[in-house]
């Protein structure tokens, strides 16, 4: 670990905290995102008093909006040598007005943007720095939450509820995650995603009104073991609840559903 650099996403809090001061600890470099720049000097810090042996670098952005994610993205192309791991784990949840739509910057249903959109459009505008640091991992924290998409209704104009936008939103991530293994295959980028644990302890499950049933260290685990784990090291293209490899939402199996979501997909993220 001593030589990594990995990036975390939505890092000021919950998972992506925990996931911070794991990796930390191990050594190496730990890239912390966040939207709120007190909230993530604050959390560098912890990280730098925590793991003083660690090498610790921010990045500002607001993935509600899709420029920055790619202005966030370029600069990370900029500033890094290297890049060999990336934890999508910026999340909207079912927020604490569930019935309220809500939009990103751009205009699309929020919890499809920032779940979804963001992560696929960071991880496209990676690609260059993770295949140069090959082998690298993208690991896409998901849920066991998951709705199939309505392409008629892609983003939730109608009967809008905010778990529910959530669960597709989820969905979605895995199905990009599955697109983007297989074009990735023999580059040495492997991409997997996970349900890291149910109902943890983080403000989006209590502002739901969700009672958390397990710590933030429960979903830690398993996403450390994607990203550093040897024996998985030509794993690609898998979802896992927690540590085993099973199966999502059947609509993730569908070649068909999963291509059209992708090629909207594109069109959305080069708007942005």
């Amino acid at each position: 670990m001593n030589s990594r650099t990995t990036l975390i996403t939505g890092a000021t809090q919950g998972l992506g905290r925990g996931l911070a001061l794991d990796l930390a600890a191990r050594g190496g470099t730990v890239l912390l995102h966040g939207r709120d720049r007190s909230r993530l000097e604050h959390v560098a810090a912890d990280v730098r008093a925590a793991a003083p042996q660690s090498t610790v670098r921010t990045y500002l952005a607001d993935l509600a909006d899709l420029g920055q994610v790619h202005a966030m993205a370029a600069r990370i192309r900029a500033a890094e040598p290297r890049l060999d791991g990336l934890i999508n784990n910026a999340v909207a949840g079912g927020g604490s007005e569930p019935l309220k739509r809500e939009l990103s910057h751009q205009g699309h249903e929020l919890r499809f943007a920032v779940n979804h959109l963001a992560p696929y459009a960071l991880t496209r505008d990676l690609l260059p720095l993770l295949t140069a640091s090959a082998p690298a991992r993208v690991v896409n924290v998901a849920s066991i939450g998951q709705e199939a998409l309505d392409f008629d209704d892609l983003m939730l104009e109608r009967d809008y509820e905010g778990l529910r936008a959530y669960c597709k939103s989820k969905l979605a991530l895995i199905m990009a995650t599955f697109h983007l293994a297989a074009e990735l295959e023999g580059t040495g980028v492997t991409v997997n995603t996970l349900h890291p644990a149910h109902l943890m302890d983080t403000a989006g499950v209590r502002a739901y009104g969700l009672t958390p049933v397990t710590g933030i260290d429960e979903g830690v685990r398993p996403t450390v073991r994607l990203l550093i784990d040897p024996d998985l090291a030509a794993t690609t293209g898998r979802y896992f609840d927690r540590f085993t490899d099973t199966r999502a939402h059947a609509q993730a199996y569908d070649t068909e559903a999963r291509e059209r979501l992708m090629e909207l997909t594109h069109a959305l993220i080069d708007q942005g």
